[in-house]
C-alpha cells in the first residue's frame, strides 16, 4: 500500500487499496467455493452425521434420511449453492483474513512484513482448530436443542437450513479462534500495548461473553460455554505475549539509546 512521506495515505489510495483486497478475497473465497461444489456430497454426506447417516441411505436410496427434508424446484440447486459458498468462505478464512490484516496494516516495513507472513501461518491452524472443535460442539448442540421437542410431536428439519446452521457455526467458531493472532498481530507492529489488551481485561470478558450469546447460533449455555472459556484463554494468552515483547522491546530501545 502506497503512503504518503509522514505515513499517511490519500482517501482515493485508500479506497482504491480497499477494493484490491475485496476483489482478491473474493476470488480466494470464489475458488474455495468451487471445491465445495466440486465434493459437496462427501461435505453434506460428514455434516448430516450427527443427524443421519446419509450416505447408507444413498446406497440403500432410501426415500428419507432422518428428519432431514428438501423441498422445492429449486431447493436441491440453491443447497448446493449455499454449501459450496460457506464451504469457500470456511476453506479460504485464513487467505481471506490476511487480506483483511494487509489492509489494516499499511505501509509496513520489512521486520512487520516479516510478522504479517506469521499472521498468516498462524491465523491457518488456530482457524482450523476453532472450526473442528465448532464441529465437534454439534451433536451435543442439536441434542440440547432437539431435546426440547414434545415427545409426541415429529421434528421435520428442512435441509437446507440445517446445513446452514451447521457451516455458520463452524465459520463462527473458526473466526473467534482468530482473536489471539489479531491481538498479538497489532502487538508486534506497535499498534497496541499488552498492558493495554490486559488492561481492561473485565470489559474484554463481558464482550467476549456477549459475543458468544449474540451469535452462537444454537444459543444454548454449553455450546456458548464451550465457546467463551477458549476465548478468555487466548485473550489471557495473547495478553501475556504481548507483555514479553513489549519488555523485549524496551530493552532493544535501551540498548539503541546507550548506543548512540
Amino acid at each position: 500500500m502506497a503512503a504518503t512521506t509522514s505515513g499517511r495515505m490519500p482517501l482515493l489510495e485508500h479506497l482504491r487499496e480497499l477494493r484490491r483486497r475485496v476483489v482478491r478475497s473474493s476470488i480466494i473465497i470464489l475458488v474455495g467455493a468451487c471445491a465445495g461444489w466440486y465434493f459437496y456430497n462427501p461435505i453434506i454426506t460428514r455434516l448430516a452425521k450427527p443427524v443421519c447417516d446419509l450416505a447408507k441411505a444413498q446406497a440403500e436410496q432410501a426415500s428419507h434420511c432422518g428428519a432431514l427434508y428438501i423441498s422445492g424446484v429449486l431447493g436441491p440447486l440453491n443447497l448446493q449453492i449455499k454449501v459450496s459458498l460457506l464451504t469457500g468462505l470456511i476453506l479460504s478464512a485464513p487467505l481471506w483474513l490476511y487480506q483483511l490484516w494487509a489492509f489494516i496494516a499499511p505501509g509496513l516495513h520489512k521486520k512487520e512484513k516479516r510478522n504479517s507472513v506469521l499472521f498468516l501461518v498462524s491465523a491457518t491452524p488456530f482457524f482450523a482448530a476453532g472450526a473442528t472443535l465448532g464441529y465437534l460442539v454439534l451433536p451435543v448442540a442439536l441434542k440440547v436443542l432437539f431435546g426440547f421437542t414434545p415427545s409426541s410431536l415429529a421434528n421435520l428439519v428442512r435441509f437446507d437450513d440445517y446445513l446452514d446452521f451447521v457451516l455458520r457455526m463452524i465459520l463462527l467458531f473458526g473466526l473467534a479462534f482468530e482473536l489471539p493472532i489479531f491481538l498479538v498481530s497489532l502487538n508486534l507492529i506497535g499498534f497496541i500495548s499488552g498492558k493495554t489488551i490486559l488492561s481492561h481485561w473485565r470489559a474484554w470478558i463481558f464482550s467476549i461473553t456477549l459475543f458468544t450469546a449474540a451469535f452462537t447460533p444454537t444459543g444454548d449455555p454449553i455450546t456458548m460455554l464451550l465457546l467463551a472459556l477458549p476465548l478468555c484463554g487466548f485473550y489471557f494468552g495473547a495478553g501475556g505475549i504481548a507483555l514479553l515483547v513489549d519488555r523485549r522491546r524496551a530493552k532493544r530501545d535501551l540498548l539503541l539509546e546507550g548506543q548512540s
